[in-house]
């Protein structure tokens, strides 16, 4: 593979900077000496394939020599230090960036995870190439995956999607975000891609043939115009596909980008001029155009996108770009080490870098690293709305964001002293969900002001949440203790029918230590300010343990009535197991077994009525949840509010927003005008159940939340 890599460099490396990446070659290679990865292969092959993708990409010698080296200090026996020594402090930095935290902290592995990635992101604020090298690394791993167990390729596959695959389109590096989501696609939904792969491999000639014979029909009106314009087919991606499938509800021969042409030119104004004669040659499908030129994605991303009805009156996606900009679209920011263009180069690579500074700025504050992690998620790993202010500056926010995001992303004081907003002219309320193209004026007032604690739950950008929590921090300290006793105890009753009282000040004051604090009245004060969560505190305190659950995608529900899977009575095997219809417990609910005669184990929450009147105790064993494919379990929620039009109708879109079934429901008014819904959901964890009852208690006009206690 030394070869191969060597070629990968290219002519344009100078021989000293070509020495030196050989030098590293072989330090690995010893370094790694006999171990070999789980497919059987010399371990040096990994680091060496993570190097040829960074070549490829275009990127220095420093930036290959850490890609050779970057699991060294992890799997072997040579330290940190002894790279330093050998390969410079440039070279160790980068290393260190991409190090995995130690095996042998005292986090656990989702903690350790969240640790690792916050540990990278901080190095590449200060040297992105820390993020090349770890994509290239994950990008290996995922097309080595299959030597691996299948629980441990779902855990890397997800993460792939949901952190490297969105980092890697953040940055533009478009080839590598199409392979990773294609990868991790393939590993968590095999039997999908094979059926997608298939659908594209049996169109696949006539495809290539209508491609053609649009090229043919578009190629000479192009040229009547003007316009010197390279033709070709647009290669389809799999996940993109599957996607727009899911997000339309379209079947696969609905799906525009099937058929795809992407045309290049030479300049900006050819650009449009092309738009202009396809939209002449054939009719553009209404609401399928975006011009990314006018307004580029914030990784710098540039093109036209339209859609048309073509040849046999069939959807045709068409890009068009210049030559340049589709160069740029392929490596993105690794475009700085490949087209070096002196200062002009420095500005435009610190400008694309902005957003990633301004992220590690806002969330310096935050703790904890796996909210820090979800924080990342949220900011700029979304789908996100381009919107304008009212001078015309373009402001980019992750989809589902408000005009109070908006304000907080303009400055603090103005996200402070917000008193109500305007889009498009128009008064909104403050959870109004922006729309591309909106442009947002926010009204403030001059007086003394603050955010409402209630704005935690209409942000959707961590940033402003972050910056809403400290402004409630200094606060009044009572007020702060009273909300975070209140809100923990109205978690506690609503996930799992506990009490502050029950729970006892001796295991409370346990957790708070946990979390840093060393008095219960520290510990209430961040839940009350929202530095801690209080559904996070009752997953922590050992009622409602979520943490296998809450990472796994909810599936079709099965039968609600015969659940015998997902539990597992410790130390035996093959015992029939029911649920208890008493007390309805689901993933994450502490529980217990009762051995009934002649019908196995039946399974109770273990604060449930019947098991602490049970008098037979030798008959009571110990069970568990299992792991495994996902299953749901219904649960009953009462809602009560003040009976308005509509109550109802909110509800079930919570419902069908958050992908939960309704298995039956009954609605009643009191005579003072209180609605009562009853409903029977089919959840899969208690983490879900908390999301939907959550969502709930924010809808207009509702006062209770709660599982039902019959």
């Amino acid at each position: 593979m030394e070869a191969a890599l060597v070629d990968a460099l290219g002519t344009q490396m100078p021989a000293a900077d070509v020495a030196r990446v050989r030098e590293a070659v072989a330090f690995a290679a010893q370094a790694h000496g006999e171990q070999r990865r789980a497919s059987g292969e010399p371990y040096v092959t990994h680091p060496i394939a993570a190097a040829i993708t960074l070549a490829e990409l275009g990127l220095d010698a420093t930036a290959i020599q850490a890609a050779l080296l970057h699991d060294v200090p992890e799997d072997t026996e040579h330290s940190l230090g002894e790279i330093e020594e050998r390969f410079g402090p440039e070279v160790a930095h980068l290393v260190d960036g991409v190090t995995k935290l130690s095996k042998f902290s005292t986090h656990s592995h989702e903690e350790r995870q969240a640790e690792s990635i916050r540990k990278m992101f901080l190095a590449m604020a200060d040297d992105i190439r820390v993020v090349l090298i770890k994509l290239a690394d994950r990008l290996h791993n995922m097309r080595t995956l299959g030597s691996l167990p299948p629980e441990k390729q779902g855990r890397i596959a997800r993460q792939t999607l949901e952190i490297y695959a969105p980092l890697a389109e953040r940055l533009g590096i478009w080839q590598m975000k199409w392979e990773l989501e294609d990868l991790a696609f393939k590993a968590l939904e095999p039997d999908r891609y094979r059926e997608l792969v298939g659908s594209l491999d049996t169109r696949r000639r006539h495809r290539e043939s209508y491609v053609e014979r649009a090229i043919e029909e578009l190629a000479p009106h192009l040229s009547q115009a003007g316009i010197e314009a390279d033709l070709s087919g647009r290669p389809k991606h799999i996940y993109s596909i599957w996607r727009k499938m899911q997000r339309k509800g379209a079947s696969f021969g609905e799906i525009y980008d099937v058929y795809a042409i992407r045309i290049l030119v030479d300049e900006v104004k050819d650009c449009y001029a092309a738009l202009g004669v396809v939209h002449s040659l054939w009719h553009p499908i209404p609401g399928q155009f975006d011009d990314y030129i006018a307004v580029p994605k914030s990784n710098g991303y540039q093109s036209l996108h339209t859609a048309v009805i073509a040849l046999d009156g069939k959807p045709l996606e068409i890009q068009i770009r210049t030559h340049a900009m589709h160069a740029i679209s392929e490596v993105g920011i690794a475009a700085h080490w490949r087209y070096k263009e002196g200062s002009r180069s420095e500005r435009a690579y610190d400008a694309k870098l902005a957003w990633l500074r301004q992220l590690m700025d806002w969330q310096r504050d935050v703790a904890d690293a796996t909210e820090f992690v979800e924080g990342i998620k949220l900011d700029i790993f979304q789908d996100q709305v381009f919107v304008f202010t009212p001078k015309g500056e373009v402001k980019d926010l992750p989809a589902g964001a408000t005009p109070l995001d908006f304000a907080y992303r303009i400055h603090t004081d103005v996200g402070h002293r917000c008193i109500g907003a305007k889009v498009n002219n128009r008064l909104v309320p403050l959870d109004y969900r922006l729309r591309n193209g909106d442009i947002v004026e926010i009204v403030t007032t001059k007086g003394e002001h603050g955010p409402s604690r209630d704005w935690l739950a209409l942000v959707r950008t961590s940033h402003a949440r972050e910056k809403i929590r400290q402004w409630f921090k200094k606060e009044e300290r009572s007020e702060n203790i009273v909300h975070g006793r209140e809100a923990l105890e109205r978690e506690l009753r609503r996930l799992a029918r506990a009490s502050i009282r029950g729970i006892g000040q001796d295991r409370l004051l346990e957790v708070a230590k946990g979390y840093g604090y060393d008095s219960l009245d520290d510990f209430y004060a961040a839940i009350g300010y929202g530095a801690t969560g209080a559904q996070q505190v009752v997953m922590r305190l050992g009622v409602a343990d979520d943490t296998q659950q809450d990472t796994l995608p909810t599936v079709a529900p099965p039968s609600s009535v015969a659940r015998t899977g997902g539990v597992r009575v410790k130390g035996v095997g093959d015992l029939l197991v029911r649920f208890g219809g008493c007390c309805h417990p689901i993933p994450g609910d502490p529980i217990v077994g009762f051995i009934t005669r002649g019908k196995g184990v039946t399974v109770h929450l273990r604060s449930c009525a019947t098991v602490l009147g049970e008098r037979e105790r030798a008959r009571l064993v110990d069970v568990e949840w299992e792991s495994g494919p996902v299953q749901t379990y219904p649960i009953t929620i009462i809602v009560e509010g003040h009976d308005r039009t509509g109550l109802l109708n909110d509800i079930t879109q919570v419902m069908a927003e958050h992908k939960v079934n309704i298995v039956a429901a009954s609605v009643g008014v009191t005579p003072d005008g209180t609605a009562r819904v009853k409903a029977t959901l089919e959840v899969a964890s208690v983490a879900q159940l908390a999301r939907v009852m959550g969502r709930i208690e924010q809808l207009k006009g509702v006062t209770a939340v709660a599982r039902d206690a019959g």
